[in-house]
């Protein structure tokens, strides 16, 4: 009995561990790329394909080798795995020249957490298989209910127990010793289990007879259906985590919360089989179907983010719970187990690899979910064919009714685009408003969130629109900079739209990470080539590129990173903040662009210029839409004292302040949920 409870101890523990990584090292990584909704995509890519290598190897230990052959090989792995530790990214990983971001974000990846990450993924799998066959009479698939529920505790605990409360190194400190403990259980349960009496026998060794081995052993049509299956709710997993995250925030709740209910829907199904009922699930999934592709083909996205957070949230749990109470009522005998994760794991595989690696070279725009809404309809279709002729009409309507509201969103989502490109960063589109008209504008959009215009009439031309008016904070502080040629700094290009302040003898120097978006300024838009100063563009992450940026003193520096949903943490902590007035001339004015529709950057920044000692003002306007002029909040922070002075900074000034309970950002510390609107 004691065996057994370890069996679930040390499966409970891998689960848990597992799946705290995983937000914490992306939280980790996260700056490096700027802070892009796209690095959870792809991390859970790399979490996939270890998954699935893990469950290969476990199948190949229990199919080809003896018990003891087992334990040796893995008790050796679980060892060597401890060398990697503790799991914190190495600094000297974080530029590699002009790579692509996916593979550089992988190799990260591999070397920072490979191995451990590995050795947890095969733990489940194996150790239900040891499990089942020293307790013949036993069932295991409730262990794999256990170690989902175990991950679901792991995701939940980080956003609300572990990110709060500790730093990230205080984090990879305690996974780290935690990990420790979980190889010692792995190996004494290893140990213990090869010296039961009832000794542990592989797949070479167990003796099926003829025709049981027929009606047991899963035919390649039941391998095909958990493969697709499997494949349906990761592809709907990670694209809706893609839609939330690229419209709302690139947070590790909104990354945690659809994986949570993932594992959530894992756990019912496997753990009992009253948690799921096709006849009720096909006109569940119908609705759930219908109503989030109606919505994604007429929602604009301004609404409340908890309404859509938690229709997609709630629409993603119940699919999955379809596809994966499908799965459960399939499983196989508990000799073929091994096999049936493996074909789990790979589906899933396959869905990251599809949405984090074809879905962006081949799709110009975000429509990963619509299509996946209509994978789920088929397959609800396939599943129940022929069951009943109602049935059969009702899910034949839905498959028709999702594709009429993609197609309805594509015509919708492209009408007026000029340009529509995709890139590891995002989407990237230009909209034209009055084509062929004196007052023609054209628009970029990054997601959902415009980044910028520009009239393309002369006239108006190098006018100062959207979020750069004369009358908003970014405004005033380039008009009353001191006389004489000007050095400005920008972090974040858009358009290009804040070189229209250029006169003789300024720079500007704009610092962007995503090279697409200079070529579209380029292509698109004529500020950059309009500028009567110097305009120098600088490819990287902002304040990697400033730190290697000694010589610079500028006049202004202007953080404009902040308005669209996949906010850079790492450009708001007490250290960014530091580098950016170490650029700065001693009265130089620092100007940050915190308009943003779910996020009140304004208490972070006001505890950072306590901090160090300086000014710091909110300039609020509220916009004139009939002349492209967007409501806008922006931050100054300087050592002058003459800053309220200026009358029009003194009539629109109003003071920051802290929020009781925001603690000071630093690059081993910051909560974004706490300051959600």
């Amino acid at each position: 009995m004691v065996n057994k409870s370890l069996y679930g101890l040390t499966i409970f523990v891998s689960a848990f561990l597992l799946f705290q990584v995983q937000p914490m090292i992306a939280k980790m990584i996260l700056p490096w790329f700027g802070g892009a909704a796209s690095v959870w995509i792809t991390c859970m890519l790399f979490f996939q394909l270890v998954l699935l290598f893990g469950y290969i190897y476990a199948h190949w230990l229990i199919s080809f080798l003896k018990p003891w052959g087992q334990v040796f090989v893995h008790v050796l792995f679980v060892g060597v795995s401890l060398l990697f530790l503790p799991v914190t990214p190495s600094q000297g990983l974080k530029l590699m020249g002009d790579s692509d971001p996916m593979i550089h974000l992988l190799i990260i990846l591999i070397a920072s957490v490979g191995l451990p990450y590995f050795l947890l993924s095969t733990t489940s799998p194996l150790l239900q298989s040891w499990y089942a066959r020293t307790y013949q009479a036993a069932i295991p698939y409730r262990l794999f209910a256990l170690s989902n529920f175990s991950s679901l505790l792991g995701l939940v605990a980080y956003p609300f127990v572990i990110e709060p409360y500790l730093t990230l190194s205080q984090q990879s400190d305690i996974w780290s010793w935690s990990y420790a403990l979980f190889a010692l259980t792995c190996i004494i349960t290893a140990l213990l289990g090869i010296k039961q009496k009832h000794i542990l026998v592989s797949h070479v060794d167990l003796k099926v007879s003829g025709p049981e081995k027929a009606v047991d052993k899963p035919t390649a049509r039941e391998n095909l259906v958990w493969f697709l299956l499997s494949t349906c709710s990761s592809v709907m997993l990670l694209s809706t985590t893609n839609h939330l995250t690229q419209n709302i925030a690139s947070i590790p709740f909104l990354w945690i919360l659809p994986l949570t209910l993932y594992l959530l829907s894992f756990t019912l199904c496997f753990d009992r089989s009253g948690w799921y009922r096709r006849n009720w699930y096909v006109w569940i999934v119908t609705i759930v179907v219908g109503t989030m592709a109606y919505v994604i083909a007429v929602c604009d996205y301004n609404d409340d983010i908890t309404q859509t957070i938690s229709l997609f949230c709630a629409g993603l749990f119940l699919c999955c719970m379809f596809c994966h109470g499908e799965l459960a009522s399939r499983k196989p005998m508990p000799r073929y187990l091994t096999g049936f994760y493996l074909m789990i794991s790979a589906g899933g595989a396959a869905g990251g690899i599809l949405v984090g690696v074809v879905v962006p070279k081949v799709l110009s725009g975000p429509f990963e979910l619509s299509i996946a809404l209509i994978a789920c309809a088929v397959l609800l279709f396939a599943m129940n064919f022929r069951k009943k002729i109602l049935t059969d009409i009702v899910c034949a309507a839905l498959i028709a009714g999702t594709m009429l509201s993609t197609v309805s969103y594509l015509i919708s989502f492209t009408e007026n685009a000029r340009l529509l490109v995709r890139d590891f960063y995002g989407n990237l589109m230009v909209v034209v408003a009055d084509p062929g008209e004196e007052y023609e504008v054209r628009t970029l959009v990054h997601g959902i969130i415009n980044h910028g215009i520009q009239f393309t009439n002369p006239e108006w031309s190098n006018g100062h629109f959207s979020y750069f008016s004369d009358l908003s904070g970014i405004g005033m502080a380039i008009n009353n900079l001191q006389p004489g040629p000007r050095n400005i700094g920008v972090l974040g290009l858009g358009v290009g739209a804040i070189a229209a302040y250029g006169r003789e003898g300024d720079t500007f120097r704009f610092y962007e990470i995503d090279p697409l978006v200079e070529k579209v300024a380029r292509q698109e838009f004529t500020y950059l080539s309009g500028c009567r100063g110097k305009v120098d563009v600088l490819i990287g992450d902002g304040r990697l590129l400033l730190e290697q940026d000694h010589n610079q003193k500028f006049d202004l520096l202007a953080i404009d990173a902040f308005s669209g949903d996949s906010v850079p943490l790492h450009l708001l902590t007490i250290e960014a903040m530091k580098l950016y007035f170490s650029r700065l001339k001693p009265d130089g004015i620092l100007a940050l662009n915190i308009t943003n529709r779910h996020i009140d950057l304004g208490p972070v920044l006001a505890l950072a210029g306590n901090e160090l000692g300086k000014r710091a003002i909110l300039i609020f306007h509220p916009g004139d839409m009939e002349n492209y002029i967007y409501s806008t909040d922006w931050v100054l922070m300087t050592s002058r004292r003459d800053l309220l002075k200026i009358p029009e900074i003194r009539n629109a000034a109003t003071t920051l302040e802290a929020m009781p309970g925001i603690r000071l950002w630093t690059d081993d510390y910051s909560n974004l949920v706490q300051i959600l609107k």
